[in-house]
This record gives structure tokens, C-alpha cells and sequence, in this order.
């Protein structure tokens, strides 16, 4: 049920805003800011480098769902995009004959994303001669296993 109401003569209110996505000051400003960060003429995207640990304990029942890889050192832009970057390098539900529980796909559910599992350290930052990825460590893609066997 809608809180709109009408009184009077004026335009019937239909609860829509005359605005558009993008063209406020403040999305403008962003949309500057991250080209001009992200221009070739500066030499890239400014990134930090990141260093995710696990910190639980091995007989620690969060790594029956999410098999953990050891120290990963990535290049991303935030701590949580280093626990993104880290993640997309896993095998996904959606790329295998297997069905997730919750969703279509099992990124969510990574080990690098679970703060119990995993702690993200800034070992560098303000970087542009690196890409945003994976600069040391491994990421196994075998962790998922198909329901049907080959």
C-alpha cells in the first residue's frame, strides 16, 4: 500500500523521484574522481597490496565448507576487494555439474571472504606499476567436485 496521498489541484503524486541515476553532483564528482584515478596519463589504477592469512584454527569447523590456500598476496583496491580478487580465483558451483545450497553461485561462500576464517593485512600501498590480481600464492581450482562423477 502506497503513503501517497492527493489534496487539492495539484499533479497526482506518484511517488517517483524527477531524478536520474549518475547526474547529481555527488555521482558526477565520483565518476570524475575514478577516471582520473584510473587514466593512463597517471599510469593506471592506484592499488594496494594485500596479504590474506588464515587465522583460524585448523581443526576449526569453517574449513569443512571453505578448504583453505594458505598465505595469497593480491593487488586490489580496498581489504575487501582483496578478499574479492582472492575469491574469483576459486572454481565456481556455476562452472561445474553442481548445485549450491543458497544460490546460483559459491562465491560467497569462499574462505577468503569469511573474516573468521581469513584476516587481510595492507602490506603496501598506492601502487601503479601492478594489475589487480593475484601476486603470490596459489588459489586451488579443484575444490569443487561435480555431483555426477566423469
Amino acid at each position: 500500500m502506497s503513503n501517497v496521498s492527493r489534496t487539492g489541484k495539484e499533479e497526482i503524486n506518484n511517488a517517483t523521484s524527477p531524478t536520474t541515476f549518475g547526474r547529481s553532483v555527488e555521482s558526477q564528482a565520483q565518476m570524475q574522481d575514478a577516471a582520473a584515478e584510473a587514466s593512463p596519463e597517471t599510469g593506471g589504477e592506484m592499488l594496494n597490496i594485500y596479504r590474506l592469512e588464515p587465522i583460524a584454527a585448523p581443526d576449526d569447523p569453517r574449513w569443512e565448507n571453505a578448504p583453505g590456500h594458505g598465505i595469497v598476496v593480491v593487488a586490489a583496491r580496498t581489504p575487501g576487494d582483496a578478499r574479492i580478487v582472492a575469491a574469483a580465483r576459486e572454481l565456481d558451483f556455476m562452472e561445474v555439474d553442481a548445485a549450491p545450497a543458497e544460490d546460483v553461485t559459491t562465491a560467497n561462500a569462499s574462505a577468503f571472504r569469511d573474516d573468521k576464517l581469513y584476516t587481510v593485512i595492507e602490506i603496501d600501498r598506492n601502487r601503479r606499476d601492478i594489475k589487480r590480481g593475484i601476486v603470490e600464492g596459489m588459489v586451488s581450482v579443484d575444490m569443487i567436485r561435480p555431483v555426477q562423477p566423469d
